[in-house]
């Protein structure tokens, strides 16, 4: 299971030996701030992507219940990126998904851990974690 979980704080020096405040590496990318050769502030970001491992026929169970308690025409595009809330869902529909992912793959998702999930790939990926520990246990 592929999984990044860091925080890198350095300090750069510019051309003009000004140092960069910070930056830091974050779950969606990378956001740096400083001063430019202009001697103005900046903020950069690049965003990366983690590719998950999760296995396939989750993400389709997955897509499954989120169709189901959502009410999904099946015509409706559900992919592993797919945002709760841009398919409609507020935050009972989320609570109410999660219950559902629960019964479906006999877990216990933590209410910290809930509320970190936003789309279809996020739900796979904790399941897979959770089942996985589930195992070791």
């Amino acid at each position: 299971m592929a999984s990044l979980s860091a925080t890198s704080l350095c300090s750069f020096q510019c051309l003009q030996s000004q140092p960069i405040k910070t930056s830091q590496v974050t779950r969606t990318g990378l956001v740096s701030t400083g001063w430019g050769k202009s001697g103005f502030t900046s903020l950069r970001t690049s965003r990366f992507r983690i590719c998950s491992t999760a296995k396939p026929e989750t993400v389709q169970k997955v897509v499954e219940i989120v169709r189901k308690q959502l009410a999904l025409p099946a015509e409706s595009e559900v992919t592993p990126d797919s945002k709760f809330s841009t398919l409609g869902a507020d935050s009972l529909d989320t609570v109410e998904i999660v219950m559902g992912l629960e019964e479906e793959f006999d877990i216990n998702v933590e209410e910290d851990n809930s509320q970190n999930i936003t789309t279809v790939q996020e739900a796979a990926d904790l399941i897979e974690q959770l089942i996985e520990k589930k195992t070791q246990a």
